[in-house]
């Protein structure tokens, strides 16, 4: 099973950059990791939040097929520890399918049809964060789980 994480816009900060490469770097040792960016969605005057969410929804449709196992990353989603978290993905794992899809939504949240389509939503924090750093922080606790199944000496109690 690959892991893929899709969201939408490009990281334009150069040190959250590099912190996307250093973790997908780490993550080679472990499963095949990719990072995906999406377009952003051109916001057109008078266009709703809806209808921005609908758009970018549709292109994260594209990048599904049947078999996936869909989460989103969302405020309101389930909240993990490290370690809770390294169970929850060797179960995805052990469950099986094609690709495992973690999504990064835009500024407004999920379309609807996401929502539907989507296995469950996690939450990193109850904290708010940009779109941008949340990707580095996904991908460092996507390796903190590797780390933790393996007994790998990174994660400390």
């Amino acid at each position: 099973m690959r892991i893929r994480i899709v969201c939408i816009g490009k990281t334009k900060a150069y040190y959250l950059i590099e912190g996307e490469k250093i973790y997908l770097d780490r993550l080679k040792h472990y499963a095949q990791v990719e990072l995906l960016h999406l377009p952003d969605v051109k916001a057109i005057k008078g266009m709703s939040e809806n209808e921005i969410k609908e758009k970018e929804g549709k292109q994260f449709m594209t990048q599904i097929e049947g078999g996936d196992r869909v989460f989103l990353l969302d405020e309101r989603g389930k909240s993990y520890g490290s370690k809770d978290f390294s169970s929850f993905l060797q179960k995805q794992f052990n469950m099986g399918g094609k690709n495992l899809i973690f999504l990064i939504g835009g500024p407004y949240g999920f379309s609807d049809d996401l929502k539907q389509r989507a296995d469950g939503k996690i939450s990193l924090s109850d904290m708010t964060f940009s779109h941008e750093m949340i990707r580095v922080f996904f991908l460092e606790q996507i390796y903190r789980a590797f780390t933790i199944l393996k007994g790998e000496p990174y994660h400390h109690e």
